[in-house]
């Protein structure tokens, strides 16, 4: 019998540190129990490593109907190990969700599970947080559940978990609000290989803009009361909760987030962003505008990409609207029109008959083209000009500053100038500059990408212009740093997404003008509300500040390409890079030698990215000019702030960095940091990991959950104070004062739009489970690459191997 016990005792020891060091590493997995042989002749095998529960795919469907939601989730979860394993299924339901009830499936079979309520969803995520000694669902906290057992899931088998929910939503700052939990990279730094979410909404009412501040999303707008919004990839580790917003009404959209934390050391100036978006289609005329098409026929286009460039020049030629003009040149060595000055619309077929006859041969004068272009403006339309081209500059005028200094004096101020750069063979400063101060974008295609399709997709975007010459006045309260800068025209079925900041809080008119066929118009939008205080219910609006430093690195960076480096952009750079995690060219130490960065740390960065930048200038042309081109100017009209790390790095980074709503952190030495702790600053305010104080610190400021959720080792940053949580030690701490709630309090219900007004048996009839048959085999698989356990998650329990094996005494 002693024989007996010791094996025992010894599984059960080499069981709780195998439990203690995979519950630091995931939080999400507990190991299964010793093996059946319970003899002391039969001793057990030791413990065998455990791998973590993967994810096959993650489907999530949304159906939104005047503002009831019915959100339904499919996955497959599989087991790679060499045992059985069953557990708990635990779904954090968004804050704003009231379900009455829910259908659980599991592999076509009906399951019974319970809604908790926050309360008691509270004390589920806390219990499990305190024995798995790992704080990642602290992030949940405040949050319902649905909790439901799962049966076994067989050695190298899978169980298909499919959830149905139902939530009537809600409106924040004029817009309707639909919130999904996806932010997951705490539970497994596995990738997912393939996660989707559709959304379908129907409203009675026209549905406006459409956004989501988290995730790229594409949006088919079928009619105007019919959208569908999609969001897909692949390989990927999602680190944000997904949101989606859209308005409804009749007239002129313009919706206000903003984000400010006065408690903030470094920077207590605000963040806005202002969406707008034109009013329905069924309004006036689209704006008469001029179209002036400027092809580079010279001899290094010749084959496959000058025949996609004479279809994009069809396309366009296609689609004018009746009331349009265009101007059509090819350029070489010399330069050919179709016809001297601005031809009607009407003349379309004859023009793309003569696109027809092109050849590509000759040098390339880009200067005589854009000069020739220039000529036939008129002063009274918006002019778009559409500039295609392969090469540099090589006969005529080809100093870049002397061509941007001749095209700046023969432009007219109602010029858009759209540059696309094919190739590699292209001069990215002066396509960019010329873009640039010309209220235009520069868009680069790579060999081997369709340039008719590029080139049509854009001009499918900007074929409709409703209200040219933008301008917005934000009356007494201070704004600066808006971008983009100027803004840009408003076009039928799109959306304007500016971001900026601002000094205090406050209400104030905001007032935006533009112009409709020559006559300018006022639209007043009364007492927007800019928060002075985001500490109290940060929600969607933290997204903000990160959004705008992308911008503002991109503008920044693309200043430095232009104009060559200078030691106090590149300052601003690393400054903004290391605050909100977004990794640049200066900054890759971010991925490879994460650490705390104060001033004198900074600094150095500085000086020695200044020195590298002055020694080794960037090449105007060439495959990694074009690269650094593109991406600088994704950054620059970025509606969504990138994903944290990146191309090659990605993987890398996500292991070192990690965005918490408006913070940012770094792993160092095993302590997640927050980068705007200074280790020169003082002593940190020590809190046990999981003590009282710990639980006291979260109850007194909820905005830390997400922070304190990375693990048990951190340093963040409160109102000017860095708070350091230890595994060890730590002890009575002066915590900080409760956040106060956002104010001004958000508008709750948008202008026009109706509310959302919910009986019982629509819930009822919304939820009820469509008859179905059970699963024949096994779920359907998308591939064998690991997935990272999503927001549901899959708590593994004993596997219940006494059941499976007689008793013997």
């Amino acid at each position: 019998m002693k024989g007996k016990w010791f094996w025992i005792v010894l599984a059960a020891l080499s069981l709780a540190f195998g439990m203690v060091q995979l519950a630091r590493a995931d939080g999400i997995v507990i190991p299964p129990g010793p093996p059946p042989c319970w003899e002391f002749h039969c001793p057990p095998v030791p413990p065998r490593p455990m791998a973590q529960l993967v994810i096959r795919y993650h489907h999530v469907t949304v159906t939104i109907e005047n503002q009831l939601a019915v959100t339904h989730v499919d996955q497959v979860f599989f087991n790679p190990n060499e045992w059985p394993v069953e557990g708990t299924y635990l779904f954090p339901l968004p804050r704003e969700a009231v379900v009455n009830e829910f259908t659980l499936w599991v592999d076509g079979q009906p399951v019974q599970g319970e809604v908790l309520d926050a309360q008691q969803a509270r004390r589920t995520y806390e219990e499990i947080v305190s024995s798995l000694r790992d704080p990642a669902l602290l992030e949940y906290a405040g949050q319902g559940a649905v909790r439901a057992s799962i049966f076994p899931i067989p050695p190298q088998g899978e169980r298909r978990i499919e959830l149905k929910y139902t939530q009537a939503l809600t409106a924040e700052n004029g817009l309707v609000r639909y919130i999904y939990p996806l932010n997951t990279e705490k539970f497994s730094m596995q990738p997912l290989q393939d996660v989707s979410i559709q959304v379908e909404i129907r409203e009675r009412q026209a549905i406006r803009a459409v956004y989501s501040p988290s995730h790229s999303v594409a949006v088919d707008k079928r009619s105007d009361n019919h959208v569908v919004a999609g969001y897909e990839a692949h390989n990927v580790l999602p680190d944000s909760d997904f949101a989606l917003y859209y308005s409804l009404g009749e007239s002129e959209a313009f919706h206000l987030f903003s984000y400010r934390d006065p408690g903030d050391p470094e920077d207590k100036d605000g963040f806005f962003l202002a969406l707008l978006a034109p009013r329905p289609a069924a309004n006036p005329e689209p704006v008469a505008k001029d179209v002036l098409l400027v092809l580079d026929r010279s001899g290094s286009m010749d084959g496959e990409k000058f025949q996609q460039a004479q279809q994009a020049l069809r396309y366009i030629l296609s689609h004018l609207n009746p009331q349009d003009r265009f101007y059509l040149q090819a350029f070489s060595t010399g330069v050919e029109s179709y016809a001297n000055g601005l031809r009607p619309a009407e003349e379309a077929a004859e023009a793309q008959a003569w696109v027809d006859r092109l050849g590509a041969v000759g040098s390339t004068d880009i200067n005589r083209a854009l000069l020739e272009a220039a000529a036939v403006m008129d002063a009274e339309r918006p002019t778009y000009l559409i500039f295609l081209t392969d090469g540099l500059p090589t006969v005529g005028v080809v100093e870049t500053q002397e061509i941007l200094k001749n095209f700046a004096q023969a432009a007219r101020p109602n010029l858009r100038l759209f540059a696309f750069g094919v190739g590699y063979d292209v001069d990215t400063v002066l396509l960019d500059t010329l873009a640039q101060e010309h209220h235009g974008l520069s868009t680069y295609v790579r060999p081997g990408e369709p340039i008719d399709e590029v080139v049509s997709a854009f001009y499918e975007r900007i074929s409709t212009p409703v209200l040219t010459n933008l301008s917005l006045d934000f009356g007494e309260l201070n704004t600066f740093d808006v971008y983009p800068n100027p803004l840009p025209d408003l076009f039928a079925g799109s959306q304007v997404v500016i971001v900026g900041r601002y000094r205090e809080g406050g209400r104030t008119d905001i007032t935006l003008r533009g112009e409709i066929n020559g006559e300018v118009q006022t639209f007043r939008f009364a007492q927007q509300a800019f928060t002075s205080d985001s500490r109290g219910d940060p929600g969607a609006a933290a997204l903000l500040p990160r959004l705008w430093a992308t911008r503002k690195i991109g503008y920044l960076l693309n200043q430095v390409r232009r104009n060559g480096p200078d030691k106090e952009t590149i300052d601003q750079i690393v400054a903004l890079s290391i605050r909100y995690g977004i990794v640049t060219e200066y900054t890759s130490y971010l991925v490879t030698e994460p650490a705390p960065f104060g001033a004198e740390t900074r600094q150095e960065i500085v000086e020695e990215a200044y020195k590298a930048a002055e020694t080794s200038p960037a090449a105007p042309s060439g495959e990694g000019a074009v690269n650094r081109a593109a991406q600088e100017g994704a950054l620059q009209s970025a509606d969504v702030a990138p994903a944290v790390g990146g191309g090659s790095s990605g993987e890398s980074a996500q292991a070192a960095i990690r965005v918490v709503g408006a913070r940012t952190f770094l792993l160092n030495e095993g302590v997640w940091t927050d980068t705007s702790y200074d280790p020169n600053a003082g002593e940190t305010r020590k809190i046990g990991f999981l003590s009282k104080e710990y639980y006291d610190l979260l109850a007194a400021r909820p905005d830390l959950a997400g922070a304190l959720a990375l693990g048990s080792r951190v340093i963040v940053v409160v109102d000017g104070q860095a708070y350091e949580v230890v595994e060890e030690g730590g002890g009575p701490v002066d915590l900080p004062q409760p956040a106060a709630t956002a104010t001004p309090g958000p508008q709750e219900t948008p202008p026009n739009a109706h509310e959302a007004t919910l009986t019982p048996e629509q819930i009822a009839q919304a939820i009820t489970p469509t008859p179905r048959q059970p699963a024949q085999g096994s779920a359907p698989k998308s591939g064998g690459c690991p997935g990272a356990v999503l927001p549901v998650v899959l708590i593994v329990g004993m596997v219940l191997w006494k059941k499976r094996q007689p008793q013997r005494s």
